[in-house]
């Protein structure tokens, strides 16, 4: 199906910015962390250095290249946000025993004990969010199905 613009010529429905998948996503993304500024900026932390932060709070230690793929980060823009948790004091890097080419990333005690302090965001950013748990649930299952799909 078909639709006209201004100047009366035929626009598909597949290039109408209503009906792609992708525009509501990337404007969700947007509206969610921009969401998060106002409750990590007390912590002096970016959306990015936060959810990096939760990987290390999981894991305590990891190569900077799994780190990288969990987070779906490339190294360009991976580096400066490691660079800066580690002016900070939260996380300290440092080239691996068994392979130099390998970069390891550990979480400092500094930077276990922010866990502590900022443990109430997500549960401050799920106020903001009307859905109810199974809404929740299933939007993360699609989620990562679309992840999943394009990966």
């Amino acid at each position: 199906m078909r639709s006209k613009d201004k100047n009366n010529n035929e626009i598909p429905d597949c290039l109408k910015l209503d009906n792609q998948l992708c525009f509501p996503l990337y404007a969700c993304a947007k509206a969610v962390t921009h969401r998060y500024r106002p409750l990590l900026d007390p912590f002096d932390l970016t959306y990015t250095q936060y959810i990096t932060m939760m990987v290390l709070w999981e894991q305590k230690e990891i190569n900077v290249k799994e780190l990288g793929e969990k987070l779906y980060l490339d190294s360009g823009t991976l580096t400066p946000v490691l660079k800066k948790l580690e002016s900070k004091n939260y996380i300290s890097r440092h080239r691996s025993e068994q392979d130099e080419r390998n970069l390891i990333v550990r979480l400092t005690d500094e930077g276990a004990n922010l866990k502590n302090e900022i443990v109430t965001v997500p549960e401050q950013m799920s106020c903001c969010i009307d859905l109810t748990t199974e809404e929740a649930a299933e939007l993360h299952r699609l989620l990562h199905k679309i992840i999943t799909s394009i990966d």
